[in-house]
């Protein structure tokens, strides 16, 4: 039995991000998106509500200042669409990106205390913005909060300016 196999239905098989509105960020960031990515297709609950299941490809963008997560099934077919207003995001997003800034700089300077306490609030803001995320798909998305995570860290990697 090969591994795919023995997975539910109720799984995301690809992750994308649109290439036309992606910020490119520093070689710390595209790290951490292309970990998050990885660790998104190896481990993940996604469903649908009132769809017989998946699995299913995710293509995230963003589109005129909205996000827009295009959902379609594992042969490309098209499924849904949702457009979500990045407004309630900003606080966090700003936030994120401020405190992100002062952690990579601490990599190189800080002691190790100083960079854990810093990382403590990353991961704190972190799970705050996947906790809003989680709210805001209720109804539409079906995720477990490691998912919601590993989406919201995609979600930061389209507002990074590099």
């Amino acid at each position: 039995m090969h591994r795919a196999e023995s997975r539910s239905h109720n799984r995301l098989v690809s992750v994308t991000l649109d290439e036309t509105s992606i910020g490119r960020g520093n070689s710390d960031q595209e790290h951490e998106r292309a970990i998050a990515i990885y660790d998104l297709v190896e481990e993940n609950s996604f469903g649908l509500p009132n769809h017989a299941g998946g699995p299913y490809q995710l293509h995230i963008a963003l589109h005129e200042s909205k996000l827009a997560l295009n959902i379609r099934d594992e042969a490309g077919e098209p499924i849904v669409v949702h457009i979500l207003s990045l407004t309630p995001f900003r606080r966090i997003l700003k936030d994120y990106f401020m405190i992100c800034e002062s952690y990579y700089a601490a990599i190189r300077t800080a002691s190790p205390a100083q960079i854990e306490a810093i990382d403590m609030g990353r991961r704190g803001l972190h799970n705050e913005g996947a906790q809003l995320l989680a709210e805001r798909l209720r109804g539409k998305i079906d995720c477990d909060f490691d998912t919601t995570r590993r989406i919201f860290t995609l979600i930061t990697a389209l507002h990074w300016k590099g």
